[in-house]
């Protein structure tokens, strides 16, 4: 794991994007950071019923997901507002 990059336990579900946003650090920089609801059934093998149901899934998987988004971070595969997508 790369010391310089910090997830703090803060994620939201946003419901017109069917989206969790969550924040990580990186080198002293907040980078938005979003997991589609897709990805998540994809983890967890089933249909997402609804936003809690969401958020549980992402804490449940959310190792696998700060592993997916580092790798991202890492080769720079930042979006056109800085950001970094896993969808």
């Amino acid at each position: 794991m790369n010391q310089s990059i910090l997830f703090p336990d803060l994620q939201e579900w946003d419901q017109e994007l069917q989206q969790i946003h969550f924040p990580v650090q990186v080198q002293g920089v907040s980078i938005k950071c979003r997991v589609s609801l897709p990805r998540l059934a994809q983890l967890e093998g089933r249909t997402i019923q609804d936003k809690e149901d969401a958020l549980k899934v992402f804490d449940t998987y959310r190792f696998d997901i700060e592993d997916e988004i580092e790798a991202l971070i890492e080769q720079d595969m930042f979006d056109e507002q800085g950001g970094v997508s896993w969808l």
